[in-house]
């Protein structure tokens, strides 16, 4: 078995991946709706992140729809010993920033089905599901997940938007390898949540890690202090933050610009002392 270290998660307990990977959302269009660049432009950018280490790529089936997994399967493909990509269905997108849940159990086998045809798999190593349909039982839906990695089409379930007492039920059904929710700096609204992950041994990927921009922009004094002491930008320290806050946080900030990548994997080079996360800790208060 793996040995993790700070840097590193062991994901379902067997697949270790670096804290901070790639996020590919950044890839499409506003409101995850066509496309950003070109797709040379996100091909490059895919390959640097990995050439930078980062060793897990998460992505979905309605960015874009569906674009987002081609340009990893383009830029990628075959992949390299180690690299974990985790990908999510379960969710329709009908326009720029208009979803809606599809849980039927044989509408999440063909989306997985569809996405090992784009992502060029046999087995996609981490399947969230994007959100429970509140149409569909949850059992329902869990069960569909679990038919699939009984088959060997998944290696680990995950869950993306939900609460504690969902998973709680959740675990009741399956495993479940990771939970992805909106978590940072200033929102900790799913501290319940993370605790329960923490004592699981479940990766938390916090989604939005930096508040839709909004942290690269904050100019709190406690942020902006920090930042300076480390010759940092506000964004490396709010990634940092969450490296340093807890071990089962995995953030995958995404990115369609060359310089933001680097800028958001420097991040994990930030050594925060207790000093400095004790006054960024403060900043949800």
């Amino acid at each position: 078995m793996p040995v993790p270290t700070e840097d590193t998660f062991l994901l379902g307990g067997d697949l270790p991946v670096r804290r901070l990977g790639l996020g590919t959302g950044g890839l499409v269009g506003a409101g995850y709706w066509g496309p950003r660049g070109s797709r040379a432009e996100a091909r490059t950018l895919l390959r640097a992140a990995v050439e930078r280490g980062v060793t897990l790529i998460d992505t979905a089936d309605n960015y874009g729809p569906a674009l987002a997994e081609e340009l990893v399967a383009e830029a990628l493909h075959p992949y390299g010993q180690g690299l974990v990509v985790s990908t999510k269905g379960g969710v329709v997108r009908t326009g720029p920033d208009r979803w809606h849940a599809a849980g039927r159990p044989e509408r999440l086998r063909a989306m997985c089905e569809a996405s090992l045809r784009r992502l060029r798999l046999d087995r996609i190593d981490l399947y969230q599901l994007h959100r429970f349909d509140p149409a569909v039982p949850a059992a329902e839906q869990l069960g569909t997940l679990a038919g699939l990695r009984a088959e060997g089409k998944i290696r680990h379930i995950g869950l993306n938007t939900v609460t504690a007492a969902q998973l709680r039920e959740a675990l009741t059904h399956v495993p479940v390898a990771s939970v992805q929710n909106p978590y940072h700096l200033l929102d900790r609204s799913s501290a319940e949540l993370l605790s329960l992950c923490e004592a699981r041994g479940i990766a938390f990927l916090p989604s939005y890690p930096l508040g839709s921009g909004a942290l690269t922009r904050e100019s709190a004094a406690a942020l902006t202090a920090v930042a300076a002491e480390h010759g940092a930008s506000t964004g490396q320290i709010a990634l940092a933050w969450l490296l340093h806050h807890s071990p089962v946080l995995c953030p995958t900030p995404g990115t369609g610009s060359p310089g933001h990548l680097a800028e958001n994997l420097d991040a994990a080079t930030v050594r925060l002392s207790p000093r400095e996360t004790s006054l960024l800790d403060a900043l949800a208060d």
